[in-house]
C-alpha cells in the first residue's frame, strides 16, 4: 500500500494550483496512458496500476517503466483516480515546456477565453487532426493539463504545442492575416483555403471579445440553415479548419 502522502500528492493533481506548484499532471486509462508513453514527450514519474493492466503490458514498457511502475488494487486506485470509475491504470507525468509560436506559414488556432475543458480538449484533438501545430490560449482558458483535458485529447495533449499568454499582445505582434468566427461574417465558402494565418475561436457562450474581435483582418461564419442559436466550439472548429486548411 502507498503512502498517505503519495495518495494526497496526486489527489492535488486534480487542482490547477498543485498542478503548476508541482509542474506535472495525471492521465488515466490503458489508451491515454499508453498513448502517451508511446509518445514520449512527457517524462512519466510514476504508473500505477493495477495487475490486469501490468499483466497485458508489453514486457519492454514494463522494463522501461522499471521501478516507477506500481502495483495497485482497486481500492487503493480509486483513492487517486480523478473519473467517477477508475480504469486500470494511472500515471504522473511531468509538463513540458511550450515551444515560441512562430505564425508565418502556418495555421494558428488562437482561444479567447474557452472555459470548458471539454471544448479545449475536443479543439486540441481536432488541431492534431489537421496538423495545426501551435494554439494560443488566452489566459482565462481553461488548463490544457485539466485531467478532462488530458482524457479527450489523448496522445494530441503531446503533439499540439499549447502556448498560454496575453492574447492581445501575441495578435499585435503577429503579422499574418487574422480570422475571427462570428455569427455575421464572410460564409467560408467565399473565403480562400488558408496555409497561413490565425483563426481566433471565443467563448462558448460569450464568443469573442470585443477588443480582440477589433482586432481581426476578417470575420468567418458557419452557414446557419437551422434555428440553431449558435455552434459548440469544437465542433465550429473542426468546420473550420476542416474548410479552410490546405491539406496538401
Amino acid at each position: 500500500m502507498f503512502s498517505k502522502s503519495t495518495v494526497k500528492y496526486i489527489q492535488s493533481l486534480q487542482h490547477k494550483k498543485f498542478r503548476d506548484e508541482y509542474g506535472a499532471f495525471i492521465a488515466e486509462g490503458p489508451k491515454v496512458v499508453g498513448e502517451l508513453l508511446e509518445t514520449n514527450i512527457f517524462n512519466c514519474t510514476n504508473v500505477y496500476a493495477l495487475e490486469e493492466w501490468i499483466a497485458a503490458a508489453p514486457a519492454s514498457l514494463k522494463a522501461t517503466l522499471g521501478g516507477t511502475l506500481v502495483a495497485v488494487k482497486d481500492f487503493e486506485l480509486e483513492k487517486i483516480s480523478a473519473l467517477a470509475k477508475p480504469n486500470l491504470v494511472l500515471a504522473v507525468f511531468e509538463k513540458k515546456p511550450a515551444r515560441q509560436l512562430a505564425f508565418k506559414d502556418r495555421l494558428t488556432l488562437v482561444l479567447d477565453d474557452i472555459q470548458d475543458p471539454g471544448n479545449l480538449g475536443t479543439i486540441i484533438r481536432i488541431a492534431d487532426w489537421f496538423g495545426i501545430q501551435d494554439i494560443l490560449c488566452s489566459l482565462h482558458t481553461a488548463d490544457m493539463y485539466n485531467p478532462k483535458v488530458v482524457q479527450s485529447t489523448m496522445a494530441s495533449l503531446a503533439r499540439v504545442n499549447v502556448v498560454y499568454a496575453d492574447i492581445t499582445q501575441q495578435l499585435l505582434s503577429a503579422h499574418v492575416k487574422k480570422y475571427a468566427a462570428a455569427l455575421d461574417g464572410t460564409p467560408l465558402e467565399k473565403v480562400d483555403k488558408l496555409k497561413e494565418g490565425i483563426i481566433i475561436i471565443g467563448n462558448e457562450s460569450k464568443g469573442i471579445s470585443p477588443a480582440i474581435m477589433q482586432m481581426a483582418d476578417e470575420k468567418i461564419t458557419i452557414a446557419r440553415v437551422g434555428l440553431a442559436e449558435s455552434l459548440n466550439a469544437g465542433v465550429a472548429t473542426g468546420i473550420i479548419l476542416h474548410q479552410l486548411r490546405i491539406t496538401n
